[in-house]
């Protein structure tokens, strides 16, 4: 029997995840979209933990998976400690560059503002000064699709949420601590050439990896999601992803 995994965030963010695990692995994936609560990184806490546990709840009963990946940063910082065992979270990669100095967080609005983010650094203490740069609008940029048709918009964004925020801090090492931004790698590796970008969703494969169950030469991937199925196929679409598109309630 293949692993079956649920990968779940707010949007296009899973595939990242999902794309990683697929190299890693071979195993059946479900990845649910969760458009309805997009974006997850401005809601209240609050609001954002029964949306998440609902949601995971949801999940359970639906397909009753044995891996459900949380892939989004966010929901990952904030309740790490209070979710089912067999939830695996994405969290920013800070162990690969413990002795590191000049190192930026790429994060969302509530996480940078959050303790819990402060206290998930302070546990790499010899991590030198860290800067938290609210990345929501370059989120936004990946899920409305504009990072795929609007390349003058989307540098423009870029470079006005980070680029003076590097300068001045001298960045040298970034995290993408949002699933998302992986799809604006190739922006960023353009336009920021001296700057170190981590992805934290090989980290993510390979704790799955290790978990398989027995070896398989396939992977499968139905998608879902909780808003706007069509929306959503044009978009898989045009990053070649033609999979059918399921509304998930």
């Amino acid at each position: 029997m293949k692993m079956k995994i649920v990968v779940f965030d707010s949007g296009l963010g899973s595939l990242s995840i999902i794309k990683a695990i697929q190299k890693k692995t071979k195993s059946d994936i479900i990845y649910l979209a969760d458009r309805k609560n997009f974006p997850y990184g401005t809601k209240t806490k609050s609001q954002l933990y029964k949306i998440i546990t609902d949601t995971i709840e949801k999940i359970s009963e639906r397909f009753d998976p044995d891996v459900i990946v949380l892939a989004s940063n966010t929901p990952s910082l904030l309740f790490r400690e209070k979710l089912p065992k067999n939830v695996i979270t994405v969290l920013p990669p800070l162990e690969k560059i413990q002795k590191a100095s000049n190192v930026a967080i790429l994060t969302t609005e509530i996480v940078a503002k959050s303790k819990e983010l402060d206290n998930y650094i302070e546990q790499f203490s010899d991590l030198e000064e860290v800067l938290k740069i609210n990345c929501s609008e370059l989120v936004e940029l990946v899920e409305s699709g504009k990072f795929l048709t609007h390349e003058r918009d989307c540098v423009k964004t870029i470079l006005k949420v980070l680029k003076d925020e590097f300068k001045e801090n001298k960045i040298k090492i970034a995290t993408l601590s949002s699933t998302h931004l992986p799809f604006l790698l190739p922006f960023l590796k353009k336009y920021f050439r001296g700057v170190e970008f981590l992805d934290p969703a090989e980290d993510v494969a390979i704790k799955i990896s290790k978990l398989e169950k027995s070896k398989s030469t396939r992977n499968s991937l139905s998608i879902y999601t909780t808003k706007s199925p069509k929306a959503l196929q044009r978009n898989l679409k045009s990053m070649g992803i033609s999979n059918k598109v399921n509304l998930f309630s």
